[in-house]
């Protein structure tokens, strides 16, 4: 694994292609712990953007959700793009979709099966409205903008899209079962924490690099055109197909390991501003 840090900026400058894609997760990374985005990484991204960068959030997120973000950067446009359901959709966005992959209803009926047996809630997404079937879930203090329907799994409608579940519980019971979920259906699905008390459960092959390099195919580049930037584990395989992965200062330790760069900054300490200044502004 190439190790940037392990050489400075001088390696990176003769040995990398020019940054044209800046990939970026939300919590942790862009947004500070208010879930808000400092002054300096808003500058800094809209510097990048005058500079030619494609700036794409990459997130477990529908579209609507960060509306609200992509319209603070002045991305709510049909010529920026956003990797939405980590990478279940890729989408201009003015909301047409370019790449899509769902779950069956049969697939999320094993994926309950196993999970209420774990006494772990689950929660359906589809599009902008969430499923909650079980009333101990966390999931609607971690999505404000979803329109959030209530009632037992038998009740969702079978007839529409599936993008992603989710189990959102304390934090210590759910490291206590995550390692109880079978061998098959870790086998069978994209199963990952996304944050200390949400699971996330994703179709097969859909993780954000798979959203990514249909993206960065659409657009004609390829990895080493890409910058990337995360502090989870759903954030690993961007980082990996990345030409240059960069983890948060509060990332994870198995995130900092698969990465390039660790910067030395938080997402409370302006770190993407950094990793822009430093590797797209001054290239």
């Amino acid at each position: 694994m190439r190790r940037i840090g392990d050489h400075g900026k001088s390696w990176y400058n003769e040995h990398m292609t020019k940054i044209k894609l800046l990939a970026l997760d939300l919590d942790g990374t862009l947004l500070s712990h208010d879930k808000t985005i400092s002054e300096a990484n808003q500058a800094a991204l809209k510097a990048a953007q005058a500079a030619g960068v494609q700036v794409v959030i990459t997130t477990g997120r529908p579209l609507k959700a960060i509306e609200h973000i992509l319209k603070a950067l002045d991305l709510l446009v049909a010529s920026a793009y956003s990797i939405t359901f980590n990478g279940g959709l890729v989408q201009r966005n003015n909301g047409e979709i370019l790449s899509k992959k769902t779950f069956s209803y049969a697939d999320l009926t094993a994926i309950h099966e196993q999970l209420v047996a774990l006494e772990l809630p689950m929660d359906v997404i589809s599009g902008e409205v969430c499923y909650e079937t079980n009333p101990k879930s966390l999931y609607q203090g971690f999505s404000p903008f979803l329109t959030f329907v209530e009632g037992a799994f038998e009740s969702i409608p079978r007839d529409i899209i599936f993008n992603k579940a989710v189990s959102a519980i304390d934090a210590s019971f759910l490291d206590q079962q995550i390692p109880k979920i079978s061998t098959a259906l870790k086998e069978k699905y994209e199963i990952f924490k996304s944050r200390d008390i949400l699971l996330e459960v994703m179709p097969k092959g859909v993780v954000k690099s798979f959203g990514l390099d249909k993206l960065a195919t659409f657009l004609g580049l390829g990895p080493e055109n890409v910058m990337a930037m995360g502090d989870e584990e759903n954030d690993i395989s961007m980082l990996e197909w990345a030409g240059l992965g960069i983890a948060m200062k509060n990332a994870t330790a198995e995130v900092k390991a698969v990465s390039d760069v660790v910067a030395p900054l938080t997402n409370d300490e302006d770190g993407v501003a950094w990793a822009i200044q430093t590797y797209i502004l001054e290239d």
